[in-house]
């Protein structure tokens, strides 16, 4: 099998191990069918032929598109030119791409869509996610419940659908949890690859980062280990499934 590029974007290296780590759980990809680039410190493959890998993951991080870039680290202004430098090549391919949170940024980011602050940030919790029609006729959503449970923890968002996407999953706080550009690059606001222990490595890690007030980090570790995601993981399952290919 052609392997899937996962590219990481946390500097945190017990939060990216972790996420890396449910990434390959939740999809079932063996680390020999991956290819792993932690964007904060490497740079992408040097001569890299998306046509030669099965498809892009993106995982979260705690850079934001809409910061003013002068307020941007060095590590978060190398990340965002790296996701999006693959982009255009990305979307007009149509290469299979599945973005997690900040994937969904880099989307609309270069869609040109507004992705800022100014309303749909969710702090870290559980939510309903709901199928759009478009959502009930997705094939990477096609064996999944009406509407499932997805942690989410954001600070920006999609303010409206980037012009040429396709609305799959709504949310009652943030109406963009899931989109599609063409036939196969998607993008989730919520983390389909994050389960209570790992929401709790990252709480514990962003404690201070402005995702929800710090003196509730305890009760939010306690509330996240109750939930039950096991239905947004079958997203990457399933986006694995689909696009693998030799």
């Amino acid at each position: 099998m052609k392997p899937f590029l996962i590219l990481q974007l946390r500097p945190e290296r017990d939060v990216s191990d972790d996420e890396y780590a449910a990434i390959l759980s939740k999809s079932g990809l063996a680390e020999a069918d991956a290819i792993r680039v932690c964007l904060d410190h490497q740079d992408l493959p040097e001569g890299l032929d998306l046509t030669q890998i099965s498809g892009v993951i993106v995982g979260g991080g705690p850079g934001c598109f809409s910061d003013a870039p002068e307020t941007k680290s060095p590590i978060e202004a190398r990340i965002e030119t790296a996701i999006l430098s693959l982009m255009p090549e990305i979307t007009e391919r149509d290469i299979p791409f599945m973005g997690c949170c900040y994937g969904m940024g880099a989307l609309g980011q270069h869609l040109g869509a507004e992705v800022s602050k100014r309303r749909y940030g969710e702090s870290v919790a559980a939510v309903p996610c709901t199928k759009t029609d478009a959502g009930r006729a997705d094939p990477i959503l096609a064996d999944l419940p009406e509407q499932f449970d997805a942690f989410v923890g954001h600070k920006e968002a999609l303010q409206a659908l980037p012009q040429g996407a396709v609305h799959l999953m709504s949310g009652e706080a943030c109406p963009f949890q899931m989109i599609r550009y063409g036939e196969n690059v998607y993008a989730t606001q919520f983390h389909p690859e994050a389960d209570g222990a790992g929401v709790a490595v990252r709480i514990r890690a962003y404690r201070e980062k402005g995702y929800f007030p710090p003196d509730e980090a305890d009760s939010l570790i306690a509330e996240v280990a109750k939930a039950d995601v096991d239905d947004s993981a079958r997203i990457l399952a399933n986006f694995v499934r689909h696009y693998a290919r030799d």
